[in-house]
């Protein structure tokens, strides 16, 4: 009998786990396919406020329930300390002793595969068999690990749609991560309120609302957002804005910009988002509208700041001063680098309308000498400026 093998945290399982699952176990042919939820994962620490093992191990359940050949198993939740696979896979020999065993894996985890916890004794025991994107390149970079590591591998090209849990987590919180969950298990986390599905975010404290955009940011975007902030806030009292409303709409300006350019357009079909003809076009672009709908409908924020969010990326005609603010401070927070931002820098605590010209300008350059299409609202709001006498110095 072939068995395959199929673990990690599931955190939360979703359709790319088992759907890829599924793909595997038909390609390998596969006479039985073992999901193995992690009860504590060695290679990483578990998201803040993740469900239970056994809410875990639940989840999984229903996400396979009713498929021909897979079975749930809770023997890395019954096992002490951290879920090594080693272990698990010399415990299934035990069980398995004259039968085909089969590890399943994303590539991340076999492109580190040799730095696991006694990789060799795993080997002794089973074959490994990677889910691979379809990228250019992909297969050649594993071709060349798989010589380099020296442990023999099968590798299958997985025609699912690829998103990590993480991603997922971020979606339940913005309320559309439906196309991507079982509707099982869909129910289950709203039913016992998992990764803060239902929390209230309204009305937040600052304090309150910054510990939520950054549990939804990317690590590596923390920084500006919150240098934005800073920012914004030292801009909005020096030309007598509301510090509270700039301090708010910089925490929230970047808040869906984690989400790619295929997800946003998730999101805003999940929410009935009417987008333009630019906007349909550029994806990449749409973090702007999507988190000023995020920001308003979510966080319930008033319009001043809902507005600004919107036209931070592009800019609009006749930009009031509050938009103005947040379109320069995300430009020229600490953390940005690049030519001429200090001249940007100077000019902002002089004359906010001319600096914001700076940047519409700048954006213009980069995205000619890219070749990049530029937004009808960023035409239309230099061209403004420069109808209202606020042309190049």
């Amino acid at each position: 009998m072939k068995i395959g093998i199929y673990g990690g945290s599931f955190n939360p399982p979703h359709l790319g786990h088992i759907r890829g699952a599924v793909y595997a176990k038909e390609k390998l042919g596969l006479d039985k396919l073992l999901l193995i939820p992690a009860g504590l994962p060695p290679h990483k620490e578990l998201a803040s406020g993740s469900p239970t093992a056994r809410q875990r191990l639940e989840m999984v359940r229903l996400a396979a329930e009713g498929i021909p050949g897979v079975e749930i198993s809770d023997m890395e939740l019954l096992r002490p300390g951290k879920s090594y696979t080693y272990q698990t896979v010399e415990a299934l020999r035990e069980i398995y002793p004259g039968d085909e065993l089969i590890l399943i894996m994303g590539t991340d985890m076999y492109l580190c595969f040799e730095n696991w916890t006694y990789p060799e004794r795993i080997i002794a025991h089973c074959e490994l068999a990677v889910l691979y994107r379809g990228e250019k390149g992909e297969r050649q970079r594993l071709l060349e690990h798989r010589e380099k590591i020296g442990y023999p591998c099968r590798f299958l090209e997985n025609p699912v749609t690829d998103i990590s849990s993480t991603q997922i987590r971020r979606m339940l919180r913005l309320g559309c991560a439906g196309e991507f969950l079982n509707e099982k298990v869909a129910a289950y986390i709203r039913a016992n309120g998992l990764y803060r599905t239902g929390e209230d975010c309204r009305n937040l404290s600052e304090e309150a609302l910054e510990e939520t955009v950054v549990s939804l940011l990317a690590p590596s975007r923390v920084a500006h957002v919150l240098g934005c902030r800073d920012t914004a806030v030292a801009l909005a009292k020096h030309y007598g804005a509301d510090p509270t409303d700039a301090a708010r709409a910089a925490l929230l300006h970047d808040i869906t910009k984690a989400l790619d350019g295929p997800l946003q357009l998730t999101l805003a079909r999940e929410h009935g988002i009417i987008l333009d003809e630019f906007s349909a076009k550029h994806p990449k672009t749409l973090h702007a509208l999507t988190g000023s709908w995020i920001a308003q409908h979510i966080f319930g924020e008033n319009q001043a700041v809902v507005e600004a969010i919107r036209w931070h990326t592009t800019g609009k005609a006749n930009m009031n001063l509050l938009e103005k603010i947040i379109y320069v401070a995300d430009y020229m927070e600490p953390n940005r680098n690049f030519p001429g931002v200090d001249s940007l820098r100077e000019l902002a605590w002089q004359d906010i309308t001319q600096a914001t010209r700076m940047g519409l300008e700048f954006t213009l350059e980069h995205l000619k000498n890219q070749g990049s299409e530029v937004s009808p609202e960023s035409k239309q709001a230099l061209q403004y400026l420069m109808d209202t006498g606020h042309g190049p110095a």
